[in-house]
């Protein structure tokens, strides 16, 4: 019997190969956090060796999300998570600066190329808001796991390990891919709207929102492990802290698909960002450990569930699901610009200058998911339109 989306080892195919290309949303502070403290970089260069990574993610992404409709989904998630897996492998084992760039640039294309496809294939399933949702309670046991064990094996074996561990993991999401990834099964209309249907120029107001809120997310929690040790909260604390965020991270996923028919999405993604920035303004004038920790416990679960709802409705919005196999591009664009963004800011201005920028960037936010239509606003694209 063939592995589709609608059955389990396809979904855990799903979730392994989106915990393993959403691993910065994860992993951003350990990240960071290592490069500065372990590999003694100032936090310019560590924010712009995440930066690098995620740059590699966009234009791979960009690339990709266009041919996933004619592309052979399962070998290129499968070579781009061996690729990933190669290049953090060889990243443990140097630190000059220009070799470690180089292999960030690449393990981010590759690791996008795998994660464009998954989530192309996501949008693909009977109801792509529930499966999303699904995977994302999986990222989010992925973080608990994650930020329980890294920064204990860190403190035992040395920086280097983090890029083993990013490895394995890659590794895993190749093997899983290779044995149980599930194959491609469009929908009639969307076979009809690869050929026809362009993209409305009304759902990049949606898809430039959610790159703001991954900017905003990514400039934040790249530096959320810093502001808890440079305010001496103890590294202990603020372990304890990051594990309970993935705890935290388990909720919103699963809420957001309990309430996919309860809540309006417009209501959910007007309100995400406004929630995103009071949450960073919160962070990053903590002068306490509880004013720390609460904010910092669910911060990456405001982006969870909000992603979750904008996820589904863009799915609704394209049939074709070109723009959702773009997701890492989405995310990664303005991530891509959020280490190297906040590393400026606090070298030059301190953490309180993270604040500033969140909200202007959510407030942007906010303005752009205005613009974006529900589906029974606008009628689906006119079939005498031409491809994009």
């Amino acid at each position: 019997m063939a592995t589709t989306t609608d059955s389990w080892p396809g979904r855990v195919s799903l979730m392994v190969a989106h915990c393993a290309g959403m691993l910065d949303l994860v992993a951003l502070p350990v990240w960071v956090g290592v490069l500065i403290s372990h590999y003694k970089f100032e936090p310019r260069e560590a924010g712009g060796l995440a930066t690098l990574f995620l740059i590699g993610a966009v234009v791979s992404s960009l690339y990709f999300a266009s041919r996933f409709t004619r592309s052979n989904a399962r070998l290129l998630v499968v070579s781009g998570f061996i690729v990933a897996a190669v290049a953090f492998l060889l990243a443990s084992r140097t630190e000059d600066y220009k070799t470690l760039a180089a292999l960030h640039l690449v393990a981010g294309a590759a690791a996008a190329c795998g994660l464009s496809f998954t989530h192309g294939t996501i949008a693909r399933s009977s109801n792509p808001h529930r499966l999303f949702a699904i995977v994302g309670m999986a990222l989010g046991i992925f973080a608990i796991v994650f930020l329980g064990a890294t920064p204990n094996l860190i403190a035992a074996l040395g920086g280097p390990v983090l890029f083993v561990v990013f490895a394995g993991v890659m590794a895993v999401a190749a093997l899983t891919s290779i044995l149980v990834f599930p194959g491609l099964k469009p929908k009639t209309e969307t076979m009809f709207f690869d050929r026809v249907a362009r993209i409305r120029p009304a759902i990049w107001f949606g898809v430039i929102g959610v790159s703001c809120m991954g900017l905003t997310q990514a400039m934040m929690f790249s530096f959320i492990e810093r502001i808890g040790a440079d305010r001496g909260f103890g590294s202990d604390a603020v372990t304890g802290v990051l594990i309970a965020l993935g705890f935290v991270n388990l909720f919103p996923a699963p809420l957001a698909a309990l309430l996919e028919t309860r809540i309006s999405a417009r209501a959910v993604i007007l309100a995400g960002p406004a929630l995103q920035a009071l949450v960073a303004v919160a962070i990053a004038l903590s002068t306490s450990f509880p004013l720390y920790a609460l904010p910092t416990a669910v911060f990456a679960a405001v982006m969870i569930f909000t992603h979750t709802f904008a996820f589904g409705l863009l799915s609704r919005l394209d049939p074709s699901s070109r723009v959702v196999a773009g997701t890492p591009a989405m995310l990664m664009i303005g991530a891509a610009i959020g280490p190297v963004l906040g590393g400026t800011l606090v070298q030059a201005y301190g953490y309180e200058a993270l604040a500033i920028a969140a909200v202007i960037i959510d407030a942007a936010a906010i303005l752009l998911f205005s613009r974006v239509p529900l589906p029974d606003e606008d009628s689906l694209p006119n079939p005498t339109m031409t491809v994009a």
